[in-house]
């Protein structure tokens, strides 16, 4: 595959995920958070568990074994990826399409400050300009009035430390097992079973609020979950991580996009300008250590 065949594969990700997010605010006029969680990560691991346990048997036939500490290290980052599933859709229930898609992708600049808390990897010095923009953006994005910065805008941040934990855990994991599909799908079951539970303790499930918001669930549990995290397994094979991580932080424009078109949902201007802030401080953290390995990688002496 092509280089550029599979970044045209994490676009199509992105916009699938940043799809996600109308799907995701829609189905909460039908169900609770974690009964959408709970039906939309089974179905979508049904339908990836055959890739995934083929994966698995093809790493157990080159002699690759997942060994109890991994397993572990699975099981917090599967706890990461509930948590972060969980507050992501009860925050829609008071924020809007646009401020999930852009607070979300805050993960990008927490990345590498939770990499560099857990492993000792410093960031690069690009982070220290990019997360006081983020914040400005973030700040602008309310429209500048603090208290318009809604509970769910905080759950939001909450949960963009959560998926940076994930995608820093995932990329060791991936790295040290060959196994991103399998791991993936541990993640589906663990959220859908945890959700489960939750949504039968804490909310009132039923099956008429799911025939309700079939289309929402159809959406989340086949596109958003089951195809394009598989789409980012296959194309993260051809794209460096940097790169990938530019292209799949599109999201958020894909999500701000959707949400003006099918949800009629507009920001201020200055609300616009704090978006613009956030992906742009997004795109320095990922592109600027890229251009800078790449530069040192083909200086004469770097041989």
């Amino acid at each position: 595959m092509s280089r550029s065949l599979a970044a045209g594969i994490l676009l199509l990700c992105a916009l699938l995920w940043g799809m996600a997010f109308i799907a995701q605010k829609s189905a909460m006029q039908h169900m609770e958070p974690l009964t959408f969680a709970f039906v939309r990560y089974f179905l979508g691991a049904f339908l990836v568990t055959p890739l995934a346990l083929r994966e698995y048997r093809r790493q157990r036939a080159k002699g690759v074994v997942v060994t109890t500490g991994q397993w572990w290290r699975i099981g917090i980052l599967s706890l990461a990826f509930f948590i972060g599933v969980w507050l992501q859709q009860a925050a829609l229930l008071t924020t809007s399409v646009t401020n999930g898609g852009f607070l979300t992708s805050l993960y990008v600049i927490l990345t590498p400050v939770v990499t560099y808390i857990t492993m000792r990897t410093r960031p690069h010095p690009v982070v220290y300009l990019g997360a006081p923009l983020a914040m400005l953006g973030i700040y602008l994005l309310t429209g500048t009035d603090v208290s318009k910065f809604t509970p769910g805008d905080i759950m939001l941040l909450f949960g963009a430390i959560c998926w940076a934990i994930q995608v820093a855990m995932l990329g060791e994991l991936v790295k040290e097992t060959g196994l991103p599909v399998f791991i993936s799908t541990v993640n589906f079951y663990f959220t859908a079973v945890f959700a489960m539970v939750g949504a039968f303790v804490f909310e009132h499930p039923s099956f008429g609020a799911a025939g309700s918001g079939w289309i929402e669930i159809l959406y989340s549990g086949v596109f958003s979950t089951g195809v394009a995290f598989t789409l980012q397994a296959i194309g993260q094979q051809y794209v460096p991580p940097a790169n990938a991580a530019i292209i799949l932080s599109s999201e958020s424009l894909f999500a701000a996009l959707g949400g003006a078109l099918l949800l009629n949902e507009r920001l201020p201007p200055v609300g616009y300008a704090g978006a613009a802030i956030i992906f742009i401080a997004i795109i320095l953290v990922e592109a600027i250590p890229a251009f800078a390995a790449r530069r040192a990688a083909t200086s004469p002496g770097s041989a």
